[in-house]
């Protein structure tokens, strides 16, 4: 069964072809809010980071994929497991679509969909969370669509912007 292609798009391992996508990422301000990210990154960490991605999940508790339309290998997003407990069959999951222009096309839907079947199947987790600020309207409906569950609200969590902010803390548990 092949878990990691879609229908209009698949996840694959990072290639250093990918330094300069995720330099953009990683260095938008607009996007430091969301990643909690204070300070840009330099292509030197990117790269050096790129060179130890192909490290195994157990190993590097982390799992960062790119997201890309079927007919080409260039991202149009990234999908991350991190703090991957195995312990507890846990992960956090994250996810971003870095042009305007591909967002609200599905993509993002559809890569969380093959990511949780993954999580599931592959790596047998019992349950995945997300932290998402409550005014990202945009991730709420993502994740719920999924039947994650808002079980708290962090008051007061993040700062940005010169004041607090709350974040909701969303999980989905594997019952099979």
């Amino acid at each position: 069964m092949v878990t990691l292609t879609g229908n209009t798009i698949y996840l694959r391992a990072l290639e250093p072809e990918d330094l300069d996508f995720i330099y953009r990422i990683e260095n938008n301000e607009a996007m430091w809010q969301v990643s909690n990210t204070q300070t840009p990154y330099s292509r030197f960490l990117i790269r050096q980071y790129l060179e130890n991605a192909h490290q195994d999940i157990y190993e590097a508790k982390q799992l960062r994929l790119a997201i890309c339309k079927n007919n080409t290998a260039d991202a149009v997003g990234l999908i991350d497991l991190f703090d991957f407990d195995p312990a507890n069959q846990r992960a956090g999951v994250g996810i971003i679509i870095q042009e305007q222009a591909h967002r609200n096309n599905g993509f993002g839907k559809e890569a969380l969909g093959l990511l949780i079947n993954y999580a599931f199947t592959k790596l047998q987790l019992h349950q995945l969370y997300a932290n998402i600020h409550l005014d990202n309207v945009a991730s709420t409906t993502l994740f719920t669509n999924f039947d994650f569950q808002l079980i708290g609200v962090k008051k007061d969590w993040n700062r940005f912007e010169n004041r607090y902010h709350d974040e909701a803390l969303y999980q989905l548990i594997n019952n099979n």
